[in-house]
């Protein structure tokens, strides 16, 4: 009987399958699968290559591989996905929270604040992470997905935050209490057109209800513009995550809504992400 193959031969062999399978970043993935597969942190795997794979972790790569070849997300198939800095629980009921959205967040936290709320909180990973860096500051996140906002309060309470966060079933402001200094959103901007030219990745796997509002794709811009001034409080701050060609729109309905110093800041890669404003 032939012995197990150590775990750098499954990693030569994983990479030609996803590669064949179209992932541009197949030697990374096939990695973190093995890693995840293994039970390992993605950052001990190099010590572990030596080790003989046992049977149990090669199938569990196995599977992984398949369905990372059926081009579903890396972070749904581990569950994890790291975001600033800390591990956030992934399902198919969240979006897969991005590198481009800690623009908002490195945004949030160049002012104080003490009172939050976070529209569309998905996996809560904006929420959790501004509490998470301002421990006297509490929040609010709200979500249309009763799956969504059970990923968020787990995650709330595996980072330390959940007695400071409340989450709550919401169409935008229909469950918001009160004025807070800070407001965050990453909400669903991309319009209905857009939607089939999308990576499979995100189009097949990630849900549709926090992609797209359908139409032009800024549906909850206007929705967040005109409830946000009742819900801020004087001088508090509105962040709003934004596709890299809606920077002009959006700004022109905040101001519209009466919201003042609006400003659009961009992403590490140069294009608009992120639009700033405040009340009065």
């Amino acid at each position: 009987m032939s012995a197990p193959p150590t775990a750098a031969e499954a990693l030569r062999a994983a990479i030609p399958v996803l590669a064949a399978a179209g992932i541009e970043e197949a030697p990374r993935d096939a990695r973190l699968l093995l890693a995840h597969a293994m039970g390992i942190a993605p950052d001990r795997l190099t010590l572990h290559l030596p080790d003989p794979l046992a049977p149990a972790a090669a199938a569990r790569l196995a599977a992984a591989l398949a369905a990372r070849a059926a081009r579903q997300p890396v972070a749904q198939i581990t569950g994890r996905r790291q975001f600033w800095g800390r591990p956030f629980q992934v399902t198919r009921d969240t979006l897969d929270p991005r590198p481009e959205t800690e623009t908002l967040v490195a945004a949030a936290l160049e002012q104080p604040f003490a009172r939050v709320l976070d529209l569309g909180t998905g996996t809560g990973c904006i929420l959790v992470t501004l509490l998470a860096e301002r421990p006297g500051a509490t929040g609010t996140g709200l979500d249309l997905s009763p799956a969504a906002l059970a990923v968020a309060a787990a995650n709330a309470a595996a980072l330390g935050v959940a007695d400071r966060a409340r989450f709550a079933l919401s169409d935008w402001f229909a469950a918001a209490e009160g004025r807070h200094d800070l407001i965050v959103a990453n909400p669903p901007y991309i319009a209905a057109a857009e939607m089939a030219g999308l990576a499979p990745e995100v189009r097949d796997w990630e849900p549709h209800l926090a992609l797209t509002p359908g139409g032009d794709g800024l549906a909850a811009y206007r929705a967040i513009a005109a409830g946000a001034g009742a819900h801020l409080a004087p001088g508090g701050r509105l962040l709003l995550e934004i596709g890299p060609t809606q920077g002009a729109a959006v700004a022109g309905l905040l101001r519209a809504a009466g919201l003042v110093d609006v400003t659009i800041r961009t992403d590490l890669d140069g294009r608009d992400r992120v639009l700033a404003a405040r009340a009065p």
